[in-house]
């Protein structure tokens, strides 16, 4: 692994150094790669902020190019928030659009045209291996498919309620007889990375520019890694979150109780040892996630294709994983809802940082300006490159909205959070500049009743925005709102 890392290392000084220079290589237009995890949570990188992750390749990535630390997802419809983060990228739909399309999506509905389609239109190559999860045939509208995932690997009945003690030992990740992502023999991550491998070097022989979507399951349970990596966290060097409790007071009301599959793979109520247990290993899939980037931004720029391709990285949601007792991605809290996104290529500023709040489903649109091709007209989300080329450059949401079935609402600044759950009639408003986890509601505070009052004014802005139909009004009339 610290192989792989010091070669990508090397080739990102060299990138900088012959893009210095004035020379250009490659086709006109720029190849574009875009890796894309699942439950990635925003600071499961070490160099942003995962001071106990283990990612040296993807540390390279960050330093190679920049970094957007506030990225979003708008939400989801129903328990798989995949899917609906899925239906946005690809589509350019923002969230009940992309749920009026979701059910019959064969990738040419009304006139829709898929982000991959787009990128096949304007002369690329395109490849797609992993994760799909979206109701349409990707080989259908993609040249080369291999290894189309499901939206999960197979969990099985060991890999819930877990650990139940110190002396439940029942489940390993590293025990292939569970399957999951060992199913077929080999970890599923190093076959995509074996896949991209070898369309990157199919297409080095190539003059036509490549699209590749490489979308990978992990992190998403089971989380499953190699024994080596899962022993490069010892349970005692693993910090349980400041944000910490037993159980959710909302959790029921907010659709997160004993019945949703993501919150069943812990005990309830939660301990600070399982907790401790599903965090380790945890960490263990997104460092072996790490190993397998590396392989891929290595083979790329052993291609040849380096100086003239743009890397994307992000995620569809992020992960609980025991902050706030929670254990899944259908919450608004920041640790669900952020994730990380990174760009590197051509003209990308490298080692910085942009805090503009925008949507991770903004990269589709940003592949369209790095391939100078026509964004359509009904996408909603926006271009990063601008904020990318200058920090100056201000965000195009005025706020950010956040949505879970007709459960929850959520709307953010740069400072302040408001949280809604219409079913307990219950409103929280949190500091984010004073409390980033997230755990002193203000919302009953006399000094924050103007603030409350404003956020209450831009959810409904961003509701009538995006056609969200949710009434609100007798949640914020009700005595008990606080």
């Amino acid at each position: 692994m610290k192989q792989i890392f010091f070669i990508w290392l090397l080739l990102v000084v060299s990138h900088s150094l012959q893009g210095a220079s004035g020379k250009e290589q490659g086709p006109a237009k720029p190849n574009i790669v875009f890796i894309f995890t699942d439950d990635q949570r925003y600071n499961t990188i070490h160099a942003l902020g995962g001071h106990e992750v283990i990612t040296p390749n993807l540390d390279a990535l960050v330093a190679g190019g920049t970094t957007f630390t506030h990225a979003y997802n708008m939400g989801g419809w129903h328990g798989a928030i995949c899917v609906a983060s899925r239906t946005m990228l690809l589509t350019g739909k923002s969230l009940w659009q992309a749920q009026k399309i979701e059910r019959d999506l064969t990738g040419l509905v009304s006139g829709e045209q898929l982000w991959v389609q787009q990128m096949k239109k304007a002369g690329y190559e395109t490849y797609m291996t992993g994760k799909w999860h979206v109701r349409t045939d990707p080989s259908k509208i993609v040249d080369h498919v291999v290894n189309e995932r499901p939206g999960m690997p197979n969990q099985t009945p060991e890999g819930y309620n877990r650990p139940l003690s110190e002396n439940d030992t029942l489940w390993t990740p590293w025990n292939t007889k569970f399957e999951g992502f060992w199913k077929g023999g080999r970890h599923w991550s190093e076959v995509l990375a074996d896949d991209a491998v070898s369309f990157m070097e199919s297409a080095a022989k190539k003059p036509e520019p490549f699209f590749m979507y490489l979308a990978f399951n992990a992190p998403h349970d089971p989380r499953q890694a190699p024994k080596r990596f899962v022993d490069q966290y010892p349970l005692d060097k693993i910090s349980v979150p400041a944000s910490y409790k037993d159980l959710y007071p909302f959790r029921e009301e907010m659709g997160a109780g004993a019945g949703l599959r993501d919150e069943q793979l812990a005990p309830f109520p939660r301990t600070r040892y399982a907790v401790k247990k599903q965090i380790q290993e945890y960490y263990a899939s997104i460092t072996h996630l790490d190993e397998q980037i590396g392989r891929i931004l290595s083979a790329l720029a052993r291609t040849g294709k380096l100086e003239n391709t743009y890397i994307i990285f992000t995620s569809d949601h992020g992960l609980a994983v025991g902050h706030h007792g929670l254990m899944g991605k259908q919450n608004m809290y920041d640790h669900s809802v952020r994730v990380p996104l990174v760009i590197s290529g051509p003209g990308i500023p490298k080692g910085e940082k942009r805090s503009q709040q925008v949507y991770l489903q903004d990269v589709a649109s940003t592949a369209y300006q790095m391939a100078k091709v026509d964004k359509p007209g009904e996408v909603f989300f926006n271009s990063l490159l601008p904020m990318a080329r200058s920090a100056k450059v201000k965000s195009p949401y005025r706020e950010i909205y956040g949505a879970y079935m007709n459960l929850q609402r959520m709307v953010r600044t740069d400072r302040y959070k408001l949280i809604v759950y219409p079913k307990a009639e219950k409103v929280m408003l949190f500091d984010l500049q004073k409390d980033p986890e997230e755990m002193q509601d203000l919302a009953g505070h006399p000094s924050h009743r103007a603030v409350l009052e404003e956020m209450k004014t831009r959810l409904t802005r961003q509701q009538a925005l995006l056609g969200d139909t949710l009434n609100l009004e007798p949640v914020f009339r009700s005595p008990a709102r606080r």
